[in-house]
């Protein structure tokens, strides 16, 4: 049977983007497998990794009829890059093993049975379904993705609380030395929901959403989220657990505020961070009326001097950070001007932007 016939370009773009969370070693194999569903001449495409499925449909020719199983996703994912983008690919089943052709070239894949494939088992209690742009979503996975834990024993911390209510949808992320939070407006009025998902389902996202305004469906249940979009489907595990109150971290009526050009404050980070060692990232910042200045040493007693001229007539304040947390924000903004807000050298920073009151990034201060 020709389960499909069609370009390299269209078969590979349908394998790449369920293939994301396939890993190559795994303690089941047939989990390194994309689950082929065809019925006529559409064709679905399921991988999981029993926490993550994604799952997405193409029409990709072949012949009439249906047809399942079960094939190594990255083998064929490899064996249509080595190939032109100009070719069309067969793929055709006997004998309970797959054989691809394209030109000359032949090659036949050992498969395993659909019906051994772990789907994921779908919550039946999902609450109301809201939708935001793709665009959205993905620029507030943006803001906030860097300041997740990784590998914490605090397993609530590795991943981003996702908040829906009233009509704001809010994005948190902490490891606890830094905490990034951003905002947008939905469309309806949604009863609070709130889940924290895990950081591969975070980073998966982030790779699939596109830059457009294409809406995004979410549906949220106990242990479970569900998104739709771009003829996708994914579902995910959440994680379990109690995520800190965030509202407490967030400083409010800081007495000194700078606004400062996004650009420069990071260009001069970057250059003291050469100077700082590898385990140790500190920086010393200095603000006073009309300068802004960072120092940064090594054990080699090597240093790095930056200073920034800026509009600021509050109290002058000495203090120390983590340069990367400084630099993740930094660069994964793309505003003009952000703003500094500070208390003393012992308090919490608060980092926003003018002209988004959504995005609010808090970095703890570091003694040096």
């Amino acid at each position: 049977m020709i389960v499909l016939k069609a370009p390299q370009q269209a078969l590979l773009a349908a394998l790449q983007a369920v293939a994301g969370i396939v890993e190559r070693r795994h303690t089941l194999p047939i989990l390194a497998n994309v689950l082929l569903r065809k019925n006529g001449a559409s064709i679905e495409l399921t991988t999981s990794d029993l926490e993550i499925q994604v799952r997405t449909q193409a029409e990709l020719g072949g012949d009439a009829g249906s047809y399942a199983t079960t094939v190594g996703a990255r083998k064929l994912i490899d064996i249509l890059r080595s190939l032109p983008e100009d070719q069309v690919i067969t793929l055709s089943s006997a004998q309970s093993k797959l054989t691809l052709q394209a030109g000359k070239s032949r090659f036949t894949l050992q498969t395993l049975p659909a019906e051994d494939f772990p789907l994921v088992n779908e919550a039946a209690d999902y609450g109301p379904a809201f939708a935001v742009p793709q665009k959205t979503l993905k620029h507030l996975i943006n803001q906030v993705h860097f300041a997740m834990a990784v590998h914490d024993i605090r397993y609530y911390l590795n991943g981003i609380l996702f908040v829906a209510e009233g009509r704001t949808l809010t994005l948190v992320a902490t490891d606890g030395h830094r905490l990034g939070l951003a905002q947008a407006q939905l469309d309806s009025d949604i009863p609070k929901q709130e889940v924290i998902l895990p950081r591969k389902t975070v980073l998966e996202l982030q790779r699939l959403l596109r830059d457009e305004d294409a809406p995004i469906e979410l549906r949220f249940a106990g242990n479970q989220a569900k998104f739709a979009f771009s003829g996708m489907e994914f579902v995910t595990k959440l994680v379990e657990g109690k995520f800190p109150d965030y509202n407490r971290v967030i400083p409010r009526n800081h007495k000194n505020a700078v606004v400062l050009g996004r650009a420069p404050l990071l260009a001069s980070l970057q250059r003291a961070a050469i100077m700082t060692s590898e385990k140790f990232k500190g920086v010393r910042v200095n603000v006073e009326p009309g300068s802004l200045r960072i120092a940064s040493s090594n054990s080699e007693q090597e240093e790095a001097k930056e200073e920034l001229e800026i509009d600021y007539d509050g109290d002058a304040i000495e203090i120390g950070f983590n340069v990367t947390y400084l630099i993740d924000a930094l660069a994964n903004l793309n505003q003009e001007m952000v703003k500094l807000e500070l208390q003393d050298g012992n308090s919490s920073a608060l980092l926003t932007v003018p002209e988004q009151a959504g995005f609010k990034y808090v970095v703890m201060p570091m003694r040096i």
